[in-house]
């Protein structure tokens, strides 16, 4: 079920009109928006809310600003976002309408129980506050027959020696006290004799409700100035207003501009106004001629400092029509501590790989999307910042189309990837000998091997079908999907901590690896190979040739999901340099456990969205990934290792193949030789460079000697060499 929108703060203007839809978060802002209205003690006793006042008070009246539209006249004509609202609202739709109910009934619920709790202490309140009401109306009823300040009058009188005017005061003083006192003794026996007559005659339901009318009413008119009878069950926080005042202030405050030169204003290119989602204040800032994208946000901070708020509030977002305009977005909260919650993958239905899906929520709480087809990614973050859990949130996706044949790789050998053993076609853990994998490098080299021939032989295929069955000469979704080919199924190769694999013990296997993964990231996206590889350190990886190979590979990934990094440098070697000059810094995300599974999606759109990426923990990964086998089990696609198939790798004797490849020749340069084991078998060599050739030669005691053919003389190996070093290892020759 599609989640709803984060409970926003409301308006401090029509409190009645907000209180009756302040749960809903999707409804247009007012036009008056800013303004604040001061509030009765009867107000505020009703209030199940209680409302902090805008930021900023004005300091000649100390009431908060009226906000007003920013441009003035003169400007540039007022640009409109052209969003439509919702005709039925984003509650009210009918995949949200359970848990609207739910959210109303926990809200409700709340209330009650708070109130319920303190119900004694509201009694005893209310008994205080009614005797206080009840001595307050005595009290004020004989003041009323005394007549207030009458001895001040006669004072007066006398003071002045005017007998006459004081005996008049004084006549009428008791002329008036008389008439009163006989007012209230009329009322007092009115009361004494109907009181015991209208319990004795009037239901008792009455009665009470009466009495409880009576109570209620003293109690009201006894407490004291600023106090309520009931407390208020939720407060909403502090949050920022914007005005042009405030925006300007924090600008010229960043030094973006100067207020007293007119080539050196700010100026704005749209009304201030609410986000669609009613989850901020934003507006289209236009910097000074000479003043850029680059400028503003490196000064993001100070602009968040001017605005009073934190920086997780401040958003920047450029604009296509010019480098000197952008859009401020200022949320009324942290946007990013607010948790998305569980993935949607949970309802374990059957997915597309060649869908886009919902991998979690934006700072404007729009959901973002991201679509793997065609794209390898790279996901990078410091350790415990939710870098597996989002590697493994698209691994679950993949699992979830049961034509898809998943390779998961992981070079932790953690327990977080154990689950995939059910539906993984094949699955390395560690680079060391374990209980998971025995030999975790043969067994990958293997992988790399299989993944190459997968390619060639999907390519082979496509190549041989008609153009309207592969309009552009690669994978397509039918095809994919068609039990007539089976070898033309999207693979998808997820490598958990990839950069070990480029550190092993044997410099000739990294050299190996890193060829192999470079050349099935270049030639396997239309073959539909996927990659998705993560890592905790992206960069000062190997050496030579292997540093070279490592740095090509992680820069040739088509996006980026970098969270919480280290520093600027890991930033930049996970996003790219680009993305830094862009103004995006992993380096800068917050810290703290509520900002896990927050990063920078770089390259999926124009935009790089801050993504708060949906929840699957262990649990939920096995109950989706249990679901995935079941339904592969039950169309027959279960695979390779989940399907029981033990990986086999064809044997491979260095010195024997090179034996095998010279033929008759006496001695040939490495070049030579890897060109001919890459050419005449390609399962075992395809993809190898004479380098690694001449190192696993030279580790088995064969020299390397200049060798000179046709007409040149280079590094390579002797045939009797070659054959000395089989018998020594052998055990036939000395």
């Amino acid at each position: 079920m599609s989640e709803l929108p984060n409970e926003t703060v409301p308006d401090p203007i029509d409190l009645d009109a907000h209180r009756a839809r302040r749960d809903d978060a999707s409804q247009t802002p007012d036009d008056n928006a800013g303004k604040t209205v001061p509030l009765s003690a009867g107000e505020v006793e009703r209030m199940d809310t209680a409302y902090e006042v805008a930021l900023d008070e004005d300091a000649e009246t100390g009431a908060s600003k009226v906000l007003v539209p920013v441009d003035a006249p003169g400007q540039a004509v007022p640009v409109t976002a052209g969003e439509r609202l919702p005709i039925i609202p984003v509650h009210l739709l009918p995949q949200n309408l359970r848990a609207t109910i739910r959210r109303a009934v926990a809200r409700s619920g709340h209330v009650a129980a708070f109130h319920a709790v303190r119900s004694p202490w509201y009694g005893c309140k209310l008994a205080w506050f009614a005797g206080r009401g009840f001595t307050r109306v005595v009290s004020n009823q004989l003041r009323w027959w005394w007549v207030p300040n009458s001895f001040a009058l006669e004072q007066k009188a006398a003071d002045g020696n005017e007998l006459k005017e004081w005996e008049k005061i004084h006549r009428e003083l008791k002329r008036t006290r008389l008439w009163r006192g006989g007012v209230l003794a009329a009322q007092n026996i009115g009361l004494a004799v109907s009181a015991p007559i209208a319990l004795n005659a009037a239901p008792t339901a009455a009665v009470a409700l009466a009495g409880a009318g009576l109570v209620a009413a003293a109690a009201h008119y006894g407490r004291p100035a600023g106090q309520t009878l009931v407390g208020t069950a939720v407060v909403a926080p502090r949050f920022r207003k914007l005005n042009s005042d405030i925006v300007l202030r924090a600008y010229y405050a960043a030094g973006l501009g100067k207020p007293d030169r007119t080539d050196q204003e700010v100026r704005f290119g749209s009304q201030m106004s609410r986000d669609a989602r009613n989850t901020g204040s934003q507006v289209l800032v236009d910097l000074p001629y000479g003043k850029g994208w680059t400028d503003v946000a490196n000064c993001r901070e100070k602009i968040a400092s001017g605005l009073d708020v934190h920086v997780n509030q401040v958003f920047l977002t450029p604009d296509k029509t010019s480098s000197r305009r952008h859009t401020l977005f200022v949320a009324d909260r942290d946007p990013l501590a607010v948790p998305v919650g569980r993935t949607s993958l949970l309802d374990c239905k059957r997915r597309s790989i060649w869908k886009a899906f919902v991998i979690g929520r934006d700072e404007r709480d729009s959901p973002v999307k991201l679509s793997l087809m065609w794209n390898s990614l790279l996901v990078g973050a410091q350790p415990r910042k939710g870098k597996t859990y989002f590697a493994r949130l698209l691994a679950l996706y993949a699992a979830l189309d049961p034509n898809v044949r998943l390779i998961v790789v992981d070079g932790k050998n953690s327990p977080d990837w154990l689950a995939f053993k059910k539906v993984a076609h094949r699955i390395v853990f560690g680079t060391h000998p374990n209980p998971n994998t025995d030999d975790p490098i043969e067994t990958f080299r293997a992988i790399l091997d299989e993944i190459l021939a997968h390619i060639d032989r999907v390519n082979s295929i496509l190549t041989t079908l008609p153009v309207e069955l592969c309009p552009e000469g690669k994978l397509t979704e039918e095809l994919h999907n068609d039990p007539r080919y089976p070898d033309l199924h999207v693979l998808v190769l997820v490598m958990e901590e990839f950069q070990v694999y480029f550190e092993t013990e044997d410099q000739a296997v990294n050299k190996e690896i890193a060829a192999k993964l470079s050349r099935i990231q270049a030639v396997g996206p239309s073959a539909g190979v996927i990659i998705e590889s993560s890592s905790q350190k992206p960069s000062g990886v190997g050496a030579g040739d292997v540093a070279r190979l490592f740095n090509r590979y992680r820069d040739n990934h088509t996006l980026r999901f970098a969270l919480k990094c280290g520093n600027r440098v890991v930033s930049e070697a996970i996003l790219g340099g680009d993305a830094y000059q862009e103004g995006f810094d992993a380096a800068t995300l917050p810290v703290g456990d509520e900002y896990r599974g927050v990063g920078y999606l770089y390259g999926a759109s124009d935009a790089t969205p801050t993504v708060r990426t949906e929840l699957a923990d262990a649990t939920d990964a096995d109950k989706i990934l249990t679901a995935a086998r079941v339904l592969r089990e039950r169309l027959g696609l279960l695979s390779g290792m989940a399907a029981g198939e033990e990986m086999r790798r064809a044997s491979r004797d260095v010195l024997a193949d090179i034996l095998t490849v010279m033929g008759a020749d006496s001695a040939a340069h490495w070049d030579t030789i890897a060109g001919r084991l890459a050419e005449q078998m390609p399962e075992q060599y395809d993809g190898t460079t004479p380098d690694a050739i001449s190192a696993q030669a030279r580790g088995l005691n064969v020299s390397s000697v200049n060798v000179k053919r046709d007409g040149a003389t280079r590094k390579g190996a002797r045939g009797d060499d070659i054959r000395a070093a089989i018998a020594r290892r052998d055990g036939t020759g000395s």
